[in-house]
């Protein structure tokens, strides 16, 4: 094989679901040790692609060569034998499994090997890699980053050659970033070809070698990285315009209490205790895992609180979600917005009128037309792609799905925002609308925001909050320099 030769040539790919153009005749070559950015806006149909790469959907036309000849990746096992993995955000762990035993599961071949010299092999690749696991550990007793590099391990011990990460610092603190990047340039060193999926422009400058850019299923762009002047030159190339992901953010006189969360024991957590006051934003930041999930399940009534006080609005939570109203009160952005906030199977109307759905009723009828009208113009408004009301959800991208939870939420006018990673996925200038809406949302809301993005918390947040092992171990104003230095080693449980 010619070493200029690309391992992996993408020919005028194509990919339909129903009316929706996902991918049109898309052509694009990868390159052993060389590692490759991947950017679109919300919707460009980036997941898609790599979809049919990793074998879990079949292109329409097209055709996939590995190594100059032409193949059939049929299946994720398929993409496995021809050395091609994916890193997904959201990682398939057995948590009551060793490292290795997770690495090992699934093998398809007739490998046997003691427990003692799996956990030896693994532990060697781990650190050939920089990587800081040990065979022997138990999945549970890994932070977010380690069990990434976990899943990381399972493809470089089926000898991967071509690694595909999603989003893979979505659930990183900055440090853990850093070790990723580090595993990655080795990987790129010893010639593997990597290619990147990620909205963070910084990371893209800082890793990249080569940048593809997709916009609305057709490649639009490919260059090198070292081309590339900065992110706002980045930036515009993607979106087409002059995008700066910043905000003005002018400080509210906090007006009336919207919540106080007194001594709160539940799912772990350790007697937390804070309170939001209509025109600020608190923000909460911290890796996953660290108790945002149990306080954010109580506050929005999900969860029943073991100990504590929690008080929403004036009223104490039992009597709140007794009594409360579909408009005036609080809105739930959760992170899962394909399992909570959505339901796949239903089409984008039904999925509006979920939360909606009183302010539109008639007595026992709900007729839809003027629900269809308003979903309509808050289509428009969020720029939601495409703009079919009668598409199911899952049609949608994650950004895009995002969006229109975002547009339903804020449609009711809430006076207690619980917003949970509510840029996850979103494409900058996506981001930087909601940022936007978010901060205008502070007029008539007290908002209680949860986020691993820290450069978000920081543009958003009148104060700021860091959990770590279920506890809110600090929060402190914006403004406050010296705490804000020392957020990432809170993150990190470093006091």
């Amino acid at each position: 094989m010619n070493p200029d030769e690309p391992v992996i040539r993408l020919e005028k790919i194509s990919k339909s679901f129903g009316t929706v153009k996902a991918n049109h005749e898309i052509s694009l070559d990868i390159h052993g040790g060389r590692i490759l950015a991947l950017l679109g806006e919300n919707g460009a149909g980036k997941s898609t692609l790599m979809s049919m790469l990793a074998g879990q959907s079949q292109p329409d036309s097209g055709t996939i060569y590995h190594r100059g000849t032409p193949v059939v990746l049929s299946s994720t096992e398929k993409a496995i034998e021809a050395g091609i993995g994916m890193v997904y955000q959201h990682f398939k762990l057995v948590e009551a499994m060793t490292v290795a035993e997770n690495v090992y599961l699934g093998c398809s071949d007739k490998l046997w090997l003691s427990r003692k010299g799996l956990g030896r092999i693994v532990t060697d690749i781990a650190g050939h890699y920089r990587m800081k696991v040990d065979g022997s550990m138990t999945v549970a007793d890994l932070s977010m980053g380690e069990k990434q590099q976990v899943e990381i391990l399972k493809l470089l011990f089926r000898r991967s050659n071509i690694l595909i990460f999603d989003e893979p610092t979505a659930v990183l603190t900055p440090h853990e970033a850093d070790n990723l990047f580090d595993t990655m340039r080795q990987m790129k060193g010893d010639g593997k070809a990597i290619v990147f999926i990620s909205h963070k422009l910084e990371e893209v400058m800082s890793i990249a070698d080569d940048i593809a850019i997709l916009k609305r299923g057709e490649i639009v762009g490919t260059m090198e990285a070292a081309a590339v002047s900065s992110t706002a030159e980045l930036a515009e190339r993607m979106v087409g315009r002059e995008v700066l992901l910043e905000v003005d953010h002018q400080s509210l006189e906090p007006r009336q209490q919207v919540l106080k969360v007194a001594g709160l024991k539940t799912g772990g957590l350790r007697e937390v205790s804070f309170e939001i006051r209509q025109g600020e934003i608190v923000g909460i930041v911290g890796v996953a895992g660290n108790g945002q999930k149990p306080l954010v399940e109580s506050v929005c009534g999900l969860r029943k609180a073991a100990h504590g006080v929690i008080t929403l609005l004036g009223m104490d939570s039992r009597d709140f979600f007794a009594k409360r109203t579909w408009d005036n009160a609080l809105s739930y952005i959760p992170e899962d917005r394909q399992g909570l906030a959505t339901c796949r199977g239903l089409d984008l109307l039904d999925n509006f009128l979920l939360t909606t759905r009183q302010g539109f009723q008639v007595g026992p009828w709900l007729p839809k037309s003027e629900a269809r009208k308003k979903l309509n113009y808050l289509i428009e408004e969020f720029d939601i792609r495409p703009r079919n009301p009668d598409l199911l959800a899952w049609q949608l991208s994650g950004g895009n799905l995002q969006k229109m939870v975002l547009s339903r939420e804020f449609y009711r006018k809430p006076r207690l925002i619980v917003a949970e990673q509510p840029t996850q996925g979103l494409d900058i200038a996506a981001a930087g609308d909601v940022w936007n809406v978010l901060l205008k949302a502070r007029d008539k809301a007290g908002i209680l925001l949860i986020t691993g993005d820290l450069s978000e918390a920081l543009e958003l947040s009148d104060r700021i909050g860091v959990m770590y092992d279920r506890a809110l171990v600090n929060l402190f104003s914006r403004e406050d320099t010296r705490m804000i230095e020392r957020i990432p080693q809170m993150m990190a449980g470093i006091a």
